[in-house]
């Protein structure tokens, strides 16, 4: 069973960049897919970007593409989310999700139930 912490998020304003990091331990990393969601005050947690086992398969949001990338180094068993061109928008608490195999469908993969293990966010703040 697989445990995800995540950090790098902060302050930060319009404009600027961000790197946030799962960090995962308990499994064999390298055969989960990974997601990023984001949840704002109020809001629905929406799905940013997912990535799947071998990095073939990627989705992004339609809000952050050309903006946010998601990449992993397995060996690291790490997950990496660099965000660029900031928002106010993006202002959210940011989840690092995982689920055993195949990355699912861009439809399945924006349904919070389609992933098992979560970590516990970390926020993220773009003044303007």
């Amino acid at each position: 069973q697989v445990q995800l912490v995540e950090s790098g998020g902060g302050l930060v304003q319009a404009g600027g960049s961000l790197r946030l990091s799962c960090a995962a331990s308990g499994g064999t990393f390298a055969i989960y897919s990974v997601a990023w969601f984001r949840q704002a005050p109020g809001k629905e947690r929406d799905l940013v970007a997912a990535i799947g086992w071998s990095s073939a398969s990627i989705y992004y949001g339609e809000s952050v593409k050309g903006r946010f990338t998601i990449s992993r180094e397995n060996a690291k068993n790490t997950v990496v989310l660099l965000m660029n061109s900031l928002k106010p928008e993006d202002t959210a608490v940011y989840y690092c999700a995982a689920t055993y195999g195949g990355l699912p469908s861009a439809s399945t993969s924006r349904l919070k139930d389609a992933w098992g293990y979560w970590g516990k966010g970390t926020l993220v703040t773009v003044s303007s």
